[in-house]
């Protein structure tokens, strides 16, 4: 076995028994096996602002990297390789992006001498392994989420995001991927996507209120949608497994949502929109603002007034290339120090420029939220939450790596 394939090998095989802060020195034992002088890992904040290294603690500090306008936020922003000169050693340094499927994670910098062919494959296996390490170690320990930010969290946060999905997740049928804000001191806001048998499941959820109770809810409506999704329900039964559940523990609270499948073979939408604001149709560079509008039902929580109500599932045909966009209040409400509502045309003119520019959907929705947050002087009022899922049934997956 090659030299290279058998480093890999090694690292694959002890990869269980490493603690995350060893993680620097067993890589470090394999520089020379792999051809490299030096590597570093590297993550992306829980803002995605910055890359934060995750360095060898005995021997360096953990170093910050802007993701704009830097080589690495470009590896990262464009999910492309990188290599520039090593102006200390004369080498070359190679930026890998670093991911889980289709959710970035970070970049990995890596320094040789020069990078053939070869060294450039054993370099992509080797990011991937350490993707799978760094994903597997967060499970169970706390040092990536801990690396990750750069604020103290509030505990209405703490506990929904526990409770998220990844941001991003993909196949080559489609691309969904989310962001939130504050995210150090969110309170009802919440998204979900997961998938099943070439079916899309996606949900946005906004509590009532901006406390610890508002994030209780919203956990209890996420728990309650996994488990009736689970449990073989259609949209009509999780929402009225969520509305039961959540009148339940809390009589007087109450959550906006929406609730969809998509099945990625046909591209059918079917929805509930339980007093949310409705889901915006993207085709092509341009919004389709009444496609997916509906007659308005009354939100989750409140069975006393709704325990007569038919949920209605709504029907729609997606196009290939069309994307659906969910979202809060939060979102179109920012208002600038001066007043100024940030608006559902900034919005939905945002998302397509960046989408005609060739930003990948993960990178629509970071510059997006940024943009929100400046809007909003830096801090919101209110939870602002994106959800954008696109179906591309056709031979590419948006936010996967390009050959």
């Amino acid at each position: 076995m090659p030299e290279r394939a058998q480093a890999l090998l090694r690292l694959l095989m002890k990869y269980a028994t490493v603690a995350p802060a060893d993680l620097p020195e067993e890589l470090r034992r394999e520089y020379e096996s792999l051809h490299i002088s030096r590597l570093t890992v590297y993550l992306a904040d829980l803002q995605q602002n910055v890359l934060v290294s995750v360095p060898d603690a005995r021997f360096e500090a953990p170093r910050t990297i802007p993701i704009d306008g830097t080589l690495a936020g470009w590896a990262y922003r464009t999910l492309s390789p990188r290599i520039t000169e090593d102006e200390m050693t004369g080498g070359l340094i190679l930026w890998l992006p670093l991911l889980d499927g289709v959710e970035r994670l970070g970049v990995v910098s890596v320094q040789a001498p020069s990078f053939d062919a070869t060294t450039l494959e054993t370099c992509r296996a080797l990011v991937s392994l350490i993707a799978l390490i760094t994903v597997d170690k967060a499970t169970h320990s706390d040092a990536y989420a801990m690396r990750q930010r750069l604020s103290p969290m509030a505990l209405p946060s703490e506990m929904v995001w526990a409770f998220l999905a990844p941001r991003t997740i993909g196949t080559d049928r489609f691309t969904s991927s989310a962001v939130l804000e504050p995210a150090y001191d969110l309170g009802g806001d919440a998204f979900d996507h997961s998938t099943l048998n070439h079916t899309l499941h996606l949900g946005i959820f906004d509590s009532m209120g901006h406390d610890l109770a508002a994030g209780l809810t919203t956990s209890v409506a996420l728990a309650a949608c996994r488990t009736a999704r689970r449990r073989g329900e259609g949209i009509a039964g999780i929402a009225t497994t969520i509305d039961e559940a959540v009148h339940e523990v809390f009589p007087d609270r109450y959550v906006t949502a929406v609730l969809a499948n998509l099945q990625t073979g046909t591209g059918r939408l079917e929805w509930v929109n339980c007093g949310h604001p409705t889901p915006m149709l993207i085709r092509g560079d341009e919004v389709l603002r009444d496609a997916l509008e509906r007659k308005p039902e009354p939100p989750l929580g409140l069975s006393d007034m709704s325990s007569d109500v038919v949920r209605h599932v709504h029907r729609f045909q997606l196009e290939p290339g069309d994307r659906i966009l969910m979202y809060t209040d939060g979102v179109t409400e920012a208002r600038s120090p001066s007043g100024d509502r940030f608006g559902e045309e900034r919005f939905a003119d945002f998302i397509i420029r960046a989408i005609a520019a060739g930003d990948l959907a993960p990178e629509v929705l970071r510059r997006l939220i940024h943009t929100v947050l400046d809007h909003h002087g830096g801090r919101l009022d209110d939870d602002a939450t994106i959800l954008l899922s696109e179906w591309h049934p056709l031979p590419r997956l948006q936010g996967m790596p390009q050959a």
